[in-house]
This record gives structure tokens, C-alpha cells and sequence, in this order.
């Protein structure tokens, strides 16, 4: 069985051994994976019953309705958290992936936001998060980030929380392509804010920061 590039990255990123939680499991296809690798027991979780009904196809295709528990659940309410399992909520927006972690706090969580990465890594931090590794994937010309959440202390400053504490240090073709992508955004839209707009000094830090990251002089900006 292939996975899609996020979800092979995902997958990558979990230890052997350990039970996986896959809130909004998306037809299980993760769970499906791990449980033919044999390293991991898994628990296919998802409030909608459309969804659940192709989960269930899929992992009766692959003959493991005896080895993947599927959950009912809104985000962690119905599910019974173990000290030592590993929840992964993919494909979900910042706030959402927030409100779930409110219900209950897994010690060790793999997230990947589809926005507002500050606000979820300040919304970690807050939790009593820190980041043990973020990761960068170009799948279908769309650049997602991955990160890993342990419990514990973090304080991080205002270009890690922008950016990932992980992923400023990485110098890998990858990562550096997305910084850039990112960098060549933000000058978009920074040109096109009117001078008395206030949202002006904000993107001209974060250009900033960006150029740093990826090594450029800073170019010269009127605010």
C-alpha cells in the first residue's frame, strides 16, 4: 500500500509500538499502513458517518477489521486515552485541532494545521507542548508542515513561533524551497498594502525573518 507524501510523512514520524489515535481518520488509510507494517496498533476515529462507512470499507478490503478499532467521536470525547498512545489529527484547521486538545491531553500528538501556524504552535506552547520535530511536504504543489508535540515546557521567540523552532535550522532543499515560497508571498502582499495600512510593520518583520532564515541580505522597506 502508497501513501500520499503527507501521510508517508506522518506515518515516518511515529515510534513502533505504540497505540496511534487518528482523529478524522480520512478512510483510514493511515491506519491501514501501520497495520500491515506490523509496528503499530491503531484507532480509526471520526464523527461523521459517511466517513466511517468508507473507513470501514477500506479496512475491510485489507482484511483488518479485527486488528483496527473504528471510533465514533467528536475529536477525543469518546476515545480512552492510554498514557503512552500517539494522536494524530491531519488536515484539520488550527482552531479546531485546539478545541480538541481541550477535551483531553495526549502526552504525544502529530499535527498537521491547514493554517494559522503561529496560532498553533502559541496554542501548544500555552497547552504545556513543546516541538520535538516539524517536517515539510510538497505534495500536489501545496506545501504542508508537519509537527510533533510532546508534553512539557516550551518558550520559544516570535520567529519560531512564526516560522518552527525545527524548521529554521533545516537546510534542506525542501524547507528552504518553502521558505522562500513563503517569502515571495509575503513581499506580494506587502506591496500591495497601502502606507497607513497597520498590518504594514508586520509583514515587513516577517519578511525579515524570512530573509535571515534563508540567508538573504534584508532588502530595504518604506513602512
Amino acid at each position: 500500500m502508497k501513501l500520499s507524501k503527507r501521510l508517508q510523512t506522518i506515518a515516518n514520524m511515529i515510534p513502533p509500538n505504540m497505540r496511534v489515535i487518528d482523529v478524522g481518520c480520512d478512510h483510514a488509510l493511515l491506519d491501514v499502513y501501520l497495520t500491515l507494517q506490523g509496528m503499530n496498533e491503531c484507532v480509526a476515529s471520526d464523527i461523521n458517518e459517511n466517513v466511517l462507512e468508507k473507513t470501514k470499507e477500506m479496512i475491510s478490503k485489507y482484511q483488518l477489521s479485527n486488528q483496527i478499532l473504528i471510533q465514533k467521536s467528536d475529536g477525543l470525547k469518546e476515545i480512552d486515552l492510554k498514557d503512552d498512545d500517539v494522536v494524530v489529527i491531519a488536515g484539520m484547521g488550527t482552531s479546531t485541532i485546539l478545541s480538541i486538545i481541550e477535551q483531553k491531553g495526549p502526552k504525544h500528538l502529530i499535527v498537521q494545521s491547514n493554517n494559522d501556524l503561529k496560532e498553533l504552535r502559541v496554542g501548544f506552547s500555552e497547552k504545556g507542548y513543546f516541538i520535538v520535530e516539524e517536517q515539510v511536504v510538497l505534495e500536489k504543489g501545496i506545501y504542508y508542515v508537519i509537527i510533533q508535540f510532546e508534553k512539557g515546557f516550551s518558550s520559544y521567540t516570535e520567529k519560531e513561533y512564526l516560522f518552527g523552532p525545527i524548521l529554521i535550522w533545516k537546510r534542506d532543499g525542501k524547507t528552504n524551497c518553502y521558505f522562500k515560497e513563503l517569502l515571495d508571498k509575503k513581499k506580494r502582499i506587502y506591496a500591495n498594502l497601502p502606507a497607513s495600512n497597520a498590518q504594514k510593520k508586520k509583514f515587513l518583520l516577517e519578511i525579515r525573518y524570512l530573509e535571515e532564515i534563508i540567508g538573504k541580505s534584508f532588502l530595504e522597506f518604506e513602512v
